[in-house]
């Protein structure tokens, strides 16, 4: 197996990141395949220094394209375990915003794997077809914290870094916000 310390494995699941409009249903839809590959594929800067050099597909793991209030215990179990099976010391989940909070929780909790950098992120905005989006920023913000975190399990959204524990979606608010009091 090769040594892939410095390069990322990205598991997709689907969520808005990975959604389109559709307007008979009056909601995003997630696609039937992540879009989210090609999108970094076409960022050439960062293709050398976040992907394998053997094979760019081993990077990627589409394990669904749900909604993320779809997401099951089974799910969070077969995130786990890809996570836990994955070569790879730098791991981004992409999820919807729903459940990110729950399955990050369910990772820390299990993940038995103490080595690993496990980064969980989404959008509150597709990544294709809405400008702006926050999806563009998350992926890179995501990427970027992967070399100064620590091996841990985390989420990464709009600029801000949450432990498990710390974490929760504000609807009101349209963003994630820390649950333990700021000093």
């Amino acid at each position: 197996m090769p040594k892939n310390d410095d390069k990322i494995h990205f598991i997709t699941t689907g969520g808005t990141i990975d959604s389109y409009y559709d307007g008979t249903r009056d909601t995003v839809v997630p696609y039937k395949e992540s879009i989210i590959p090609e999108y970094l594929m076409n960022l050439e800067l960062y293709a050398e220094t976040i992907f394998s050099e053997t094979t760019v597909e081993r990077n990627f793991s589409e394990l669904m394209m749900k909604d993320s209030r779809e997401i099951t215990k089974g799910d969070m179990q077969r995130i786990l375990d890809v996570t836990e099976a994955s070569e790879y010391k730098k791991i981004i989940i992409t999820q919807g915003t729903y459940t990110i909070p729950d399955t990050a929780r369910f990772l820390k909790a299990n993940l038995t794997k103490s080595e690993k950098v496990v980064i969980l992120m989404g959008s509150f905005i597709p990544l294709k077809g809405f400008t702006p989006s926050d999806a563009p920023f998350n992926i890179g913000y995501a990427i970027a914290k992967m070399e100064h975190l620590k091996p841990g399990v985390y989420v990464c959204m709009n600029g801000r870094t949450f432990l498990p524990k710390d974490i929760a979606k504000s609807i009101s608010e349209g963003k994630y916000i820390s649950i333990q009091k700021e000093n």
